[in-house]
């Protein structure tokens, strides 16, 4: 049975059958598992957004939450407004005060409401790639003996912020010490600041952490096996409240650690968060069962992985050529 909600000041009724229709059993048990921490090891077309996006609106139309409770984190904001138009559709209406972007652009919103306590005003600035590089660039010309184009140097420096790197010459600490006080003198904040503030603001204000922690009853993380440490700890300090992290990933498309992706995050989730359910989605809806035979086979090398069984009812398909070419 669905219930009545008002959402958006319209009462309507969402039945249970509606959301769960042509789910698989995993599927759905991933749909309907709505309490506690939760990973799902999601494979390669096995419908991982569709799982997500009915997921939230089984939430808001079958179990009564209320949108604004609800937070739904992607990795790019295309992602986003896609499972924004699929659970409209299931819905039949904007659940508008839905949290729903991208880590950065969830940190904007919560940094536009509390950036005065940690020393900036609520207009900041935010700086592009570009104004990033113009900043390093100024700053360089006061150390001539140094050769390294502005982009490089930015790239060292989000290295550091991130603890990607710990950097050994003088001259580029220098650099990111006149950095990071000239944003602070233009008001102005980088993507990496973006979510370093808050949670900087999480630690040093315990009652925003709070309130956000009990804002937030149901947490839901995309491609988690793409998140940073950084990442990391914003969803321990959100999810520190009610527990209820759904996150959905696939360990073995982790090809992001470049970029500071930890694969650590996904397998140590049950680790992370005792008591954890992990539901495996396994059957693949999109390829032919002669690449996911040469995927799995290929991927079985790998011993740091949850392990999954990937089937599909898809034809034989046709066989897979191989390409031969000089390894430098």
């Amino acid at each position: 049975m669905g219930v009545l909600i008002e959402m958006n000041g319209l009462p309507f009724r969402i039945s249970e059958e509606r959301i769960l229709s042509g789910l698989n059993d995993e599927q759905r048990k991933a749909v309907t598992t709505t309490e506690g921490p939760v990973l799902v090891i999601a494979g390669a077309g096995s419908g991982k957004t569709r799982v997500l996006t009915h997921r939230i609106a089984y939430l808001i139309g079958v179990k009564g939450v209320f949108p604004a409770r609800i937070l739904a984190v992607t990795f790019t904001n295309k992602a986003a407004n896609e499972m924004k138009e699929r659970i409209i559709s299931l819905l039949s209406e904007e659940p508008r005060d839905l949290w729903m972007g991208t880590f950065h652009s969830i940190c904007v919103r919560i940094l536009r409401k509390h950036a005065d306590k940690i020393g900036y005003s609520r207009n900041f600035v935010i700086y592009d790639r570009g104004d990033q590089e113009s900043l390093v660039k100024q700053i360089a010309r006061d150390f001539r003996d140094l050769a390294e184009r502005p982009g490089s140097l930015v790239n060292r420096i989000s290295r550091m912020k991130t603890g990607l790197s710990q950097e050994l010459d003088e001259r580029i600490l220098r650099i990111y010490e006149r950095y990071q006080q000239e944003l602070k003198r233009c008001d102005a904040m980088d993507f990496d600041d973006l979510l370093l503030k808050v949670l900087e603001l999480f630690e040093s204000h315990r009652e925003v952490r709070d309130f956000y922690a009990e804002r937030f009853k149901y947490i839901h993380v995309d491609e988690y096996q793409d998140t940073n440490r950084i990442q990391y700890m914003l969803l321990r300090h959100l999810a520190s409240h009610h527990r209820n992290l759904f996150v959905v990933g696939d360990d073995d498309q982790s090809i992001y650690a470049f970029r500071g992706a930890d694969i650590r995050n996904i397998l140590e989730f049950e680790r992370d968060f005792p008591g954890a359910t992990v539901i495996r989605l396994e059957k693949n809806y999109r390829s032919t069962r002669k690449i996911l035979q040469a995927a799995s086979t290929l991927i079985s090398h790998n011993i740091h992985r949850k392990g999954k069984t990937l089937w599909t009812d898809n034809p034989e398909g046709e066989k897979i050529p191989i390409y031969e070419t000089w390894d430098e």
